[in-house]
């Protein structure tokens, strides 16, 4: 696949994003955790969401940067598609977050920010994933 290298640098910072998210995921802090905590409280249901997430988070920029240097396995687009499903009900849940902590309207730039960088993920994804992209 031909790539600009505007749209190589999109990707490589889109999966250092998630490979970063997902390191601090799977060590139990970062948004993921913030996100949940407040969400279900304190306990093993936060914990686990946290390093489930933080652990698809960080497979995915995995799967990114090896879609970038185009080492092709064939379950890649697979699971591609896959994360941009569980991305998108990410996104659900970091709302659900939002509205419940009442930042929704007090801080509706960094809502507005951090939704920009939801889509810029998923548009990476979709980019990366043959399935989504036809």
């Amino acid at each position: 696949m031909n790539r600009t290298f505007g749209s190589f640098l999109w990707q490589l910072s889109v999966a250092l994003y998630l490979v970063a998210n997902g390191v601090l995921g799977v060590n139990k802090g970062g948004d993921f955790a913030i996100i949940y905590r407040t969400l279900f409280g304190r306990g093993d249901i936060t914990t686990f969401l946290a390093i489930l997430t933080g652990i698809i988070a960080l497979v995915a920029g995995i799967a990114l940067v090896l879609d970038l240097l185009q080492i092709k396995l064939s379950f890649l687009d697979l699971f591609i598609f896959i994360v941009f499903i569980v991305w998108a009900v990410y996104i659900v849940v970091e709302c659900l977050y939002w509205l419940k902590d009442g930042k929704f309207s007090s801080d509706f730039w960094h809502v507005l920010q951090m939704f920009a960088v939801h889509l810029m993920v998923l548009g990476s994804l979709l980019t990366a994933s043959k399935k989504l992209s036809r």
